[in-house]
């Protein structure tokens, strides 16, 4: 299978199966948690760096996180690849992986400034000095409000998932007409209305915002949004849809 996949595709899957196993090890072996150094946090928050922007996209929150990420990869990305070549797939995944880091990050900007308006100075200097600190010893806020600001600023978002919503737009920007065959649905669907249904329950779940969903699904959407403007761009002058 590895001899017949594509370059980039290839090396981005023995990348992040090969950080997320040494993450593991870690975690088991000293204690020392990856995703709390390289996942992406808030951008005004203690524990932000300017390359999580980029490191949060190798690392992933569980085993069936990056299953269902390789496997979009795999199936989806060895099909661009192959239509745009190495060079431009690989510009693509990166674009919209840090699309995805963009719109996520300024909705968390948005959300922690409706969050702070209904609270005092000292409670939002509370959480940004020891929030953290609450986080690492397993401590949480009793007040609502705190909890939920502290969520926002100190949890940092993992995973690859913009990146692979933005090959998922990709294909269905490509080949809208090709049918798919998906698990637990029996019958086929056209990749472009399961691109429009997947991208609509992404928007219904982020506008939701469900205090228990941990999926960052404005990620999600980001990276869509930012595939389609790098494909408008490339195809302003040519269609090749399939």
């Amino acid at each position: 299978m590895f001899q017949n996949m594509p370059p980039v595709v290839k090396n981005l899957l023995l990348l992040n199966i090969a950080i997320f196993v040494i993450a593991t090890l870690l975690q088991i072996t000293i204690g020392t948690d990856l995703n709390s150094i390289l996942g992406l946090y808030y951008i005004k928050s203690d524990a932000f760096r300017p390359f999580q922007l980029i490191t949060h996209m190798f690392m992933h929150g569980g085993f069936m996180h990056i299953l269902f990420n390789m496997y979009a990869l795999w199936m989806f990305g060895q099909i661009l690849e192959r239509v745009w070549g190495p060079k431009r797939f690989f510009i693509f995944y990166m674009f919209t992986g840090l699309g995805a880091a963009v719109l996520h990050s300024a909705v968390i900007y948005y959300q922690v400034y409706h969050v702070s308006k209904t609270m005092s100075p000292e409670a939002i200097n509370t959480v940004f000095e020891k929030g953290l600190t609450a986080i690492q010893q397993g401590k949480y806020f009793v007040d609502a409000s705190m909890a939920q600001l502290n969520y926002l600023i100190h949890i940092p978002t993992v995973g690859a998932s913009g990146a692979v919503f933005g090959l998922l737009l990709g294909f269905g920007m490509l080949f809208p007409n090709t049918e798919l065959y998906l698990m637990f649905i029996p019958i086929p669907i056209k990749a472009k209305y399961f691109v429009m249904g997947y991208g609509a329950i992404e928007l219904f779940g982020g506008i939701a915002n469900r205090p228990d969903d941990n999926i960052a699904h404005f990620a999600h959407l980001g990276g869509m949004l930012f595939g389609f403007i790098m494909i408008k761009i490339w195809n302003k002058d040519k269609k090749n849809f399939f």
